[in-house]
């Protein structure tokens, strides 16, 4: 039984369907539906219940409330309906009519009708013209409330508890909107930041492989002019195609691994699972900085290295791993008490020389070495670039359905609605008492409540599910009802603000039942003091209204501001994926192409004085695959690229045999799926860059086979695997370290097969992909 290397790789994930819009949508329907149907209700109630009403008046006001509820129900409270538009107009035209026309019979009894006609209009106009109309129409009411109202302070109430109406119809509406607008304005977001990183791969690929490519194929005709008249110009030529092609190879190279986003949560972990493993005691302490992508790279080749070095040493027992940021600059550490071996290796020193070059690339430092306690301390330290990212860019530039500014304005209007909420419940505590003292204990009460709902409870930011929150909640619920001790049947509070918060801050059973308990602890104190039936029901309906209001305001907020950071990371997701997308398809598609103009040029220089039309064919070839390779830049920056199995193994062939090594080909097969094609083409072109690149081959053997439901790729070669012999080893399934493995296994992988890669029995060499088909 062959030993083998099993190497598997998950592929990049993709984030879970995220509900949260569809539950927001839910509730914040169901919020309104009971918050303007309650508003509208009370209005109603107050015609039906009038003396000498008869059933043709009653019938009136129930077709006056009906079509205004139904219009903000079913068109402006709709997400999915477009409010720029002409009938958008119409219909609060309509609405405003029969609000107003309802003043006509019925008094300020259906005032509350204009109050859902003013918080639309913000939404349907552009601001300086929304607020204006939002303005007149509360004008009007205002006006209609003072023409009718009995007391001065009564119509002071009503006014107030009006505006606190209209605002929070234009919160709550406006919310749920931009909920649905959000989730849909991801996936465009992260399409313009896709593109925004593809103009940057143009950009690098055209400084990168342009000039080189072309430059190849100008000198390659040369050469082939020349062969027939001057063979030592023509070889001064292809050995400049030979330096030209090994540079960009290496470039690439470099290019891919650059663009390949490491994870330095993933490595920090990966580093403490190989030290526990070593019996190190590990303390990590990763402080969390929002990096560009190629730092937070950088940062975690250090950590790959740093870790790998600490390994090399013995005796270590401790090893430290933190990350700080400060003053503009990232700083990694990496210490351990062991002691180093009396001989560093080779590979060691060069690993530390290039991992210090490339820190120093990007304008930072790293020091390794034993400080003065005696312990070896790595410290690589970075500065953090004030320049955007193409992410970035995208989010500043993209749709502007939340930004600081929607974040500010959402703020000021939360705060007045809040400070108008207060002040109406200050109106109703002027028309129970004028008592100077009790007066100025509810002012005092209600601002603090006021001010601790909206610096703590009403910010976005403020984790709601701690101790901290548990203990102002209490705090809350001391100011609303320890009032009640002093003041009697004076009092007046917020207890919705109470009862809303409660549902953000406790769990779900015990957020309801606190909301129930409050509601009804209020209901019985005003019975208590000797409130009727009707009144109690008002009290009831208030307090469900105004804490749904408070609960469904303050919750969308936060469910916008997560909605704006979970599409920017999708967005970083997005220009991630594409990252390792354009990294894995320039290695794979360039590397073998570079590799074999290099080895075709070497091979021609060789061959030119003793058959010059073999030269001039192989010059040919090379002319191919520089057209060849031009057409895979092409194809990697558009984002297209479908590869022919057929032809990659007519190539595999054509450089192996360049390369003086005997091949036997079986290429067996029905008609594959393109996608299977193109990954079993990919596998062959790297598996024999690989052979090119690691082995002293002599022969090898290349076989693609149908087995059961599934298709196999083989490549045997009889070579000596990186100037080592061959030890076999047991199995062990590891992420390979190197980019083409990798690159292989994850596209293997993508499509549900596996790839293995290790040494047989007999000291060849296979690297085996099977893939279901």
């Amino acid at each position: 039984m062959p030993e083998q290397l099993a190497v598997t790789a998950e592929p990049l994930g993709t984030a879970g369907v995220d509900r949260r819009p569809r539950r927001a949508l839910f509730l914040a329907g169901l919020i309104i539906t009971v918050v303007f149907v309650n508003s509208c209700l009370f209005g109603l109630l107050a015609v039906l219940l009038q003396p000498g009403v008869d059933f043709w008046q009653g019938l009136l006001a129930v077709l006056y409330v009906g079509p205004v509820l139904a219009i903000q129900l079913f068109y402006f409270s709709r997400p999915a309906v477009r409010l720029d538009t002409r009938l958008a107009k119409v219909m609060l035209a309509v609405q405003a009519c029969l609000a107003f026309l309802s003043t006509l019979h019925f008094d300020a009894a259906l005032s509350s009708l204009i109050t859902l006609a003013a918080g639309s209009a913000p939404l349907l106009f552009r601001p300086r013209t929304g607020w204006t109309v939002f303005t007149a129409f509360m004008a009007g009411t205002i006006w209609i409330l003072w023409a009718y109202d009995e007391s001065w302070l009564g119509a002071v109430f009503d006014s107030v508890t009006a505006v606190f109406y209209a605002l929070v119809v234009y919160l709550l509406t406006w919310l749920a909107r931009l909920v649905t607008e959000l989730h849909q304005a991801r996936t465009e977001l992260a399409r313009r930041a896709v593109a925004e990183q593809r103009l940057a791969f143009a950009r690098d690929l055209h400084d990168l492989l342009g000039l080189s490519l072309s430059a190849i194929a100008l000198k390659g005709e040369l050469v082939h002019r020349l062969l027939r008249k001057s063979l030592s110009r023509a070889r001064e030529e292809l050995a400049e195609i030979t330096g030209i092609a090994q540079r960009t190879l290496s470039d690439v190279r470099s290019v891919a691994r650059g663009y390949r986003e490491l994870s330095l949560d993933k490595e920090s972990r990966t580093a403490v699972s190989l030290l526990s493993a070593s019996n190190v005691a590990v303390r990590v302490d990763l402080q969390q900085v929002d990096l560009p992508v190629k730092l937070r790279t950088l940062l975690a080749k250090v950590l790959r290295e740093g870790v790998t070095n600490v390994l090399r040493y013995t005796a270590v027992e401790h090893c430290e791993i933190t990350v700080r940021e400060t003053g503009g600059r990232v700083a990694l550490e990496i210490v351990h008490d062991g002691t180093a071996h009396e001989d560093v290796p080779e590979e060691t020193a060069e690993s530390l020389r290039e991992v210090t070059e490339e820190v120093a690339g990007h304008g930072g430092k790293l020091h390794a070495g034993p400080d003065a306690t005696g312990r070896w301390r790595l410290h690589a330290e970075l500065p953090v670039p004030e320049q955007a990212e193409p992410t970035e860019t995208a989010l500043a530039e993209g749709s502007g359905h939340w930004s600081p500014i929607d974040a500010r304005n959402v703020q000021w209007t939360m705060t007045v609605v809040f400070i108008v909420f207060s002040l109406s419940a200050m109106a109703r505590a002027v028309m129970l008492t004028d008592d100077g003292w009790s007066l100025a204990l509810i002012a005092g009460y209600l601002t603090a409540l006021t001010t601790l709902q909206l610096s703590y409870f009403a910010r976005p930011n403020v984790r709601l599910r701690s101790r901290q929150s548990y203990a102002l909640l209490f705090v809350q619920a001391c100011l609303i009802f320890l009032p009640l001790i002093p003041l009697g049947s004076a009092w007046v509070s917020l207890p919705s603000l109470f009862a809303g918060t409660a549902l953000l801050v406790l769990p779900p059973l015990a957020g309801w039942t606190a909301f129930a308990a409050t509601a009804a602890g209020v209901l019985l104190i005003r019975i208590s003091y000797g409130t009727d039936f009707l009144g109690g029901f008002y009290t009831f309906a208030s307090i469900l209204n105004t804490g749904l209001m408070v609960f469904g305001l303050i919750w969308l907020i936060r469910l916008v501001t997560e909605l704006g950071e979970t599409r920017k990371r999708l967005a970083e997701v997005a220009v991630a994926e594409e990252r390792l997308r354009f990294a894995r398809d320039l290695h794979d598609l360039l590397g073998m192409s570079l590799s074999a103009i290099a080895l075709k040029s070497e091979l021609t220089s060789r061959i030119m004085d003793i058959d010059t039309d073999r030269a001039s064919d192989e010059l040919l070839e090379i002319l191919g695959l520089t057209r060849q390779a031009l057409g895979d830049v092409r194809s990697v920056a558009s984002g297209y690229r479908e590869l022919s199995l057929d032809q990659e193994s007519r190539s595999a062939q054509a450089v192996l045999v360049a390369a003086d090594v005997q091949v036997r080909l079986e290429i067996e097969h029905e008609d594959l799926p393109t996608t299977v094609r193109t990954v079993l083409a990919v596998v062959l072109r790297e598996g024999v860059t690989n052979v090119l690149r690691h082995s002293k081959v002599e022969r090898c053997e290349i076989a693609v086979r149908r087995i059961g439901d599934g298709v196999a790729l083989d490549i045997v070669n009889d070579g000596v695997v990186n100037g080592r012999p061959p030890k076999p080893e047991r199995p062990v399934r590891v992420e390979a370290p190197g980019s083409g493995i990798t690159n292989m296994s994850d596209r293997v992988a993508g499509l549900g097969g596996e790839l293995t890669a290790g040494i047989e029995a007999d000291g060849r060499f296979r690297l085996r992909a099977v893939v279901p088909v």
